[in-house]
């Protein structure tokens, strides 16, 4: 049982969720750029591209056309074309650029989200307390559990890693990806809005607000300037006595 809920107003918590999302992303492309260079990701991608450029240069074609301009080609150019596109396939160098491209895109991708959350939403939140990250520091919002005690560093992990950066963040990511490639098509698609839908179902309609990272961690969002939170489960006990026996001996006084 939740109580004294005070919480943070929605207009708050959007504030608050826009600038983490802001500074979220900038932790997010330097750790993506970072990773780039030590791995030698645009090596990999210049590669490609040069050996693209030559095919393009020895056989008078362009890559970039669209699907519209190819249909519009004569038999013979398009046939060129799919020649060429077989040569591009057998080219060993081509493939190992190609693989190493894409498989380092998603490493870099899925490392550089990693600790963009792991800093601003769980290491940071630490150092402030009450699980608050800057925008929320900056919002007045705070975290505790949905019985009123303060959140443990167990529930702030489970809420970040497996909610915030699993769950809502790179799952969709690779469905979206999934999508562009086209191993998934509309079951992606339904997926995508099936999640988005009980994103907001969950968030206007559930008692607390609250979204699913804060379902998975049992955790609630309130306005610190007006809520209670306990340091465990024993004090909160022991205030709710005390309120129960100030009403006992108030309902029992006889004037």
């Amino acid at each position: 049982m939740i109580y004294d809920l005070q919480k943070a107003p929605m207009l708050k918590r959007i504030s608050a969720y826009l600038l983490d999302v802001i500074l979220l992303l900038i932790v997010i492309t330097g750790a993506a750029f970072g990773l780039s260079a030590m791995l030698g990701y645009d090596a990999y991608v210049e590669k490609l591209e040069n050996i693209y450029a030559d095919y393009e240069a020895e056989y008078g074609i362009d890559f970039d056309i669209s699907q519209e301009e190819f249909a519009a080609l004569s038999g013979e150019e398009q046939k060129l074309y799919e020649d060429v596109n077989r040569l591009m396939n057998e080219n060993e160098e081509a493939i190992e650029a190609y693989n190493m491209s894409v498989n380092l895109a998603l490493v870099i991708a899925s490392v550089s989200i990693l600790v963009g959350y792991l800093l601003l939403e769980f290491i940071v939140p630490i150092i402030l307390k009450n699980g608050q990250t800057v925008g929320k520091k900056v919002f007045g919002i705070a975290l505790m559990r949905q019985d009123g005690v303060r959140i443990t560093n167990l529930m702030l992990f489970v809420r970040t890693v497996l909610g915030k950066c699993t769950v809502e963040t790179m799952v969709p990511a690779y469905i979206m990806i999934m999508i562009i490639f086209g191993s998934l098509g509309m079951t992606g698609t339904v997926i995508l809005v099936g999640m988005a839908v009980l994103q907001i179902a969950l968030i206007t309609t559930s008692k607390t607000n609250s979204a699913i990272h804060d379902m998975m961690a049992a955790t609630v969002a309130v306005d610190i300037h007006s809520q209670m939170i306990f340091e465990s489960a024993e004090e909160l006990l022991a205030y709710k006595n005390k309120l129960h026996a100030e009403n006992a001996a108030k309902d029992s006084y006889i004037p």
